[in-house]
């Protein structure tokens, strides 16, 4: 899943997502306070856009320069370009700049499970002190191959597994799973959805 596999899904259509905001985000951070926030493989925009629209500092990333191109052309349509700094990395090369981010948000990010949590620990150590993290994974229970697209989802940090490897430094404020209050994407299954929030201690 590198970045030619993710400039060819976004490529295969005009728009691959709705583009409209992950409710989960919505539901999670609507209360937080303004501030700098890290959208994690933020494709086309959606999330991003709706924290720049209440005032965020974003800087969203991504893997796909093709969906970086689309989020942009969006921003600029909507006059939020000086809130989001669009930016092409690989979590798993490019680490986020440690200690900077009120909220890091990473919604369904296909990041791989490695040993020693390299490429994970990089993303818990960008949340501030006092920061926000929401990590939201697909609810894989009862899912076959099929239902999958062949992808093991077992190969990639599920939000429990991430709670599991956070220190005293966090409080975990939600783990759980919920019935998704939008329909799945095209072509899935994926019914209910695993919600990790937790903040960090100052």
């Amino acid at each position: 899943m590198d970045q030619q596999f993710w400039d060819e899904l976004y490529g295969s259509r005009e728009q691959l997502f709705s583009g409209a905001v992950n409710g989960v985000l919505v539901t999670e951070t609507a209360e937080l306070p303004v501030g700098r926030a890290l959208d994690l493989g933020c494709g086309e925009g959606g999330d991003a856009l709706w924290l720049a629209g209440r005032g965020w500092q974003v800087t969203a990333t991504d893997i796909s320069r093709t969906a970086l191109d689309r989020a942009a052309a969006t921003a600029a349509e909507a006059g939020l370009t000086e809130k989001v700094t669009w930016t092409h990395a690989d979590l798993s090369r490019t680490p986020p700049a440690a200690d900077s981010f009120d909220l890091v948000n990473a919604h369904y990010f296909p990041l791989e499970v490695e040993p020693g949590h390299a490429a994970l620990r990089a993303l818990l150590a960008a949340v501030a002190p006092g920061g926000t993290l929401l990590y939201v994974g697909h609810d894989v229970t009862g899912l076959t191959a099929d239902d999958t697209h062949g992808f093991d989802p077992h190969a990639f940090y599920k939000p429990a597994e991430v709670a599991a490897l956070l220190d005293d430094r966090w409080t975990v404020l939600v783990d759980e799973t919920r019935a998704r209050t939008t329909p799945a994407p095209e072509g899935t299954h994926h019914t209910h959805d695993t919600v990790l929030r937790a903040r960090r201690r100052d």
